[in-house]
């Protein structure tokens, strides 16, 4: 029997079968940790933010249509969770350049030393990047999200958003060669 899919459960939870919103949890909690990581690269605030978008998911199901992928509206959600966390704090907080920072699963005990420094390099990369170009790469090249996904989650022209990854993957690729040297 084929799982049921996440429009399904979401449409369940729309209409009241709230128990289903637990499926939904285990399916994309760690992805959305890694998103919010990578964006914040605040490991306990990522933990906060994920509870918190299930939170708005919960009380906001009402609107969930089904006009597009539950993934579409679930990152629209967390992206004004991000939003409004940062809102009140009144600042923004850069990634930190922490080890014990790296996005989940944790890597490979067979990686070696150099994969580690070239991991902790791109991390750095990454970190230098504007906000707004490190969500469109995180989003495209980490979270998977197709184009015309992220293009109606930040409402633009799906060129627009071709554009705005290949300037990102410009900057972190330059950002990536500085620390290189």
């Amino acid at each position: 029997m084929l799982a049921p899919s996440d429009n399904s459960l979401m449409e369940k939870v729309r209409e009241g079968e709230v128990s289903k919103l637990g499926l939904l949890f285990e399916r994309h909690h760690v992805m959305l940790f890694n998103f919010f990581l990578r964006t914040c690269g605040d490991r306990a605030a990522s933990e906060d933010l994920v509870q918190e978008v299930f939170l708005r998911i919960l009380r906001y199901r009402h609107t969930f249509r089904g006009e597009s992928k539950f993934t579409v509206w679930m990152y629209s959600i967390a992206r004004n969770t991000f939003a409004d966390h940062y809102r009140k704090r009144q600042r923004e907080q850069p990634l930190t350049d922490a080890e014990d920072d790296h996005v989940h699963p944790d890597p490979l005990a067979s990686e070696t030393l150099a994969e580690r420094h070239e991991h902790a390099l791109l991390h750095k990369a990454l970190a230098r990047l504007s906000p707004e170009k490190r969500e469109v790469l995180v989003l495209s090249r980490f979270q998977e999200l197709k184009y015309e996904e992220i293009a109606e989650m930040l409402k633009c022209p799906v060129g627009t958003i071709k554009a705005r990854v290949h300037w990102a993957l410009k900057d972190l690729r330059e950002n990536f060669l500085e620390l290189t040297q």
